[in-house]
């Protein structure tokens, strides 16, 4: 819900006929847009006098012939500022989130109009049309035209580009200069730039409604250039997850000719810390659709599928079948966790998502798990869920289950757009959480359903079972990039943990790089209001007061405050639920020592109680150690992290 602290001003003002340029600036007067109005519509950004974005193009073109942004008419502008606080109903950084932006509207001959925003963390803009009926857009004109010297965190894309974008959006992040990156070479969103002074810039889209998402493409030079996936006529499956595209359109959306298109948003922040601190999806998304919410909880989940049903140390045969999810349960209620996940091979056939296994009983399994207070969440392939929605979701929610896990989508096109925004809203009518796996990057729909709990679309912890991707530096490159646009569910927890030596990708007790602590700060610092703790509950079992420590992190917060950070190399973060402070902090695989300012806390003093790197976490990584001391605003504390290493901390206030 929005409070309003002040009132919104809206002036209407003459356009000057010979009035070429117009200038929009953040409320903090730091950041500017300027917009070209000549044969063409272009804008630029600066902030505090560095060029950012230098005069882009920007067009919409329709089926009809009709080109919106070439050789424009202002027939009215309109600006609007706005200084107002959301109150989130999930909470991903902030509970209460300051809306504060200027606006400039401009209206064009042709009924159309392109809305320009500037808020004190980046800049965006979107068209707006008021042409009736239904219209198709061929294709929209997207170009980020830079100065020279950017360098990128470039999520590079895995395969060469197909007409179709299919992508498991899970990136590594390839640190280059942007004129390096050649035309053939794309990347989904977000992207990271960082310009020659330092400024960090993220590429990225919100509201993203009936319409295809955005990739980018290298150009050789100094720009980056923006493709859209077609329309898709005809496709046929392969096994039961994988589309072969037959036949695609030639143009990007059918839709609505009366509707607001997706915003095209530049975050902006002096350093990598303010990345951390950023709000701005959320904020351009649309707001709450679902009217009551009480319902939408939060929480961890113990989950089954990274550790392969591998439990030991009971009297019955381990693996998909009603007693092993009891023990699944059991775990989950001795440590507070509210659901356990049921993923892959709970139902008869993959595709068959309306009947359970013959060997799990799972009306038992739900009233076990009700009777310890712990939710049931179900894994469903995208297309059987597509096929069976309204069936298969009146059947979970008549059993009583808590949401599903929905995988596989692999495509970015608007139908597909479409199928998480109905996946979503059917979800919520049935009071169902709805976790995206194999999914694209958040869009800001958790706003406009909160009960869209969280987002895979990255190179997460599973991939350690078959590769040697997710490194300490991958893990600390995350929060600077794709985790900037959304919640991210990379699924931590591991307690296997071995050096860069040690290392090695095993599918049934697979194990993670880097240190113990390294995982247990991703618990703090890696966002996610469904936050799994992926790992064997006997592995936990085994390691009680680790185990409860790691349990008491929150996954939602009250307040984020970024200390440390830089791409690639370190993180340190301190985020508030209620009274309690919880700071998390990494570093990649070089050892490292950071100074925490505890300036930030609101009390006299607190307990500080942490789980840190062993003495010998450089050698046996599962090496750790519990800390106890008391603090207060006033003091600053030294961490030590080892190679790969990491920190975890919990303050409360002292008795």
């Amino acid at each position: 819900m929005n409070k309003i602290l002040l009132g919104l001003a809206l002036l209407f003002a003459p356009v000057l006929l010979h009035a070429t340029d117009y200038e929009l600036a953040s409320p903090d007067k730091k950041i500017t847009v300027r917009v070209q109005v000549t044969d063409n519509l272009q804008w630029s950004v600066t902030r505090n006098n560095e060029t950012l974005l230098l005069p882009s193009p920007i067009s919409l073109e329709l089926a009809n012939g009709q080109v919106l942004g070439q050789r424009p008419v202002v027939r009215k502008q309109q600006r609007h500022t706005v200084n107002s606080v959301i109150e989130a109903v999930v909470p991903v950084k902030h509970k209460y989130i300051p809306e504060q932006y200027n606006e400039l509207r401009l209206t064009f001959k042709g009924n159309y109009s392109v809305c320009f925003r500037a808020y004190n963390d980046g800049v965006a803009y979107r068209f707006e049309t008021a042409l009736g009926k239904e219209l198709t857009v061929k294709n929209e004109t997207v170009r980020y035209q830079l100065p020279g010297g950017y360098t990128s965190w470039w999520p590079m894309e895995q395969h060469p580009p197909s007409p179709t974008f299919q992508s498991h959006y899970e990136y590594l992040f390839r640190d280059t200069a942007i004129a390096a990156i050649a035309p053939t070479l794309y990347a989904g969103l977000p992207v990271y730039l960082s310009t020659p002074n330092g400024t960090r810039i993220m590429i990225t889209e919100s509201d993203l409604h009936d319409y295809p998402n955005q990739f980018v493409f290298g150009t050789g030079g100094n720009a980056l250039t923006a493709q859209f996936p077609p329309v898709i006529l005809r496709d046929s499956l392969v096994g039961d997850r994988e589309a072969k595209i037959l036949e695609n359109a030639d143009y990007i959306a059918k839709t609505s000719g009366d509707r607001n298109f997706p915003w095209r948003a530049l975050i902006i922040s002096p350093d990598d810390k303010g990345l951390l601190e950023t709000d701005l999806v959320y904020k351009l998304a649309r707001p709450n659709k679902v009217e009551h919410t009480g319902w939408i909880q939060p929480g961890k989940v113990a989950w089954d599928w990274w550790n392969a049903n591998n439990i030991y140390g009971v009297d019955f045969r381990a693996g998909i079948n009603t007693a092993t999810y009891k023990y699944y349960v059991d775990f989950a209620a001795q440590y507070g966790l509210e659901y356990i996940i049921l993923d892959e091979g709970w139902t008869r056939t993959t595709l068959d998502i309306l009947h359970a296994t013959p060997q799990l009983d799972m009306q038992e399994l739900l009233r076990y798990a009700k009777s310890k207070n712990v939710g049931v969440i179900l894994w469903v392939l995208w297309n059987a869920l597509d096929a069976h929605m309204e069936e298969a979701l009146d059947l979970y929610a008549g059993w009583g289950v808590k949401g599903i896990k929905v995988d596989f989508m692999v495509r970015a096109e608007q139908y597909m757009v479409n199928f998480y925004e109905r996946t979503a809203q059917e979800c919520a009518k049935r009071r169902l959480l709805v976790d995206f796996h194999g999914a694209f990057k958040p869009v800001g729909l958790n706003r406009t359903y909160p009960n869209v709990i969280s987002y895979e679309g990255v190179q997460g912890l599973e991939n350690s079972k078959w590769s040697r991707n997710v490194t300490p530096g991958h893990d600390v490159t995350l929060p600077f990039t794709r985790m900037v646009a959304g919640p991210m569910d990379f699924t931590p927890g591991a307690m296997l943990n071995a050096t860069e030596r040690n290392f090695n990708p095993v599918w049934s007790e697979p194990m993670s790089q880097g240190t113990r602590c390294h995982q247990a700060a991703m618990m703090a610092v890696y966002e996610s209001p469904l936050q799994m703790l992926c790992d064997n509950p006997s592995n936990y079992l085994e390691e009680p007061e680790y185990t409860g420590f790691i349990s008491r992190i929150p996954t939602t917060w009250d307040t984020t405050v970024a200390l440390h950070g830089k791409a690639g190399r370190y993180v340190a973060v301190a985020r508030r639920k209620g009274d309690t402070w919880y700071i998390g902090a990494m570093t990649n695989w070089d050892a490292r020592n950071l100074e925490l300012d505890l300036s930030f806390l609101n009390g006299k003093s607190y307990r500080l109680e942490a789980v840190e790197d062993g003495i010998n976490a450089d050698q046996h990584a599962a090496d750790y150690r519990f800390r106890e001391e008391k603090v207060t605003p006033n003091d600053h504390i030294t961490i030590q992290m080892s190679k790969g290493g990491g920190w975890l901390g919990i303050l409360s206030p002292a008795p």
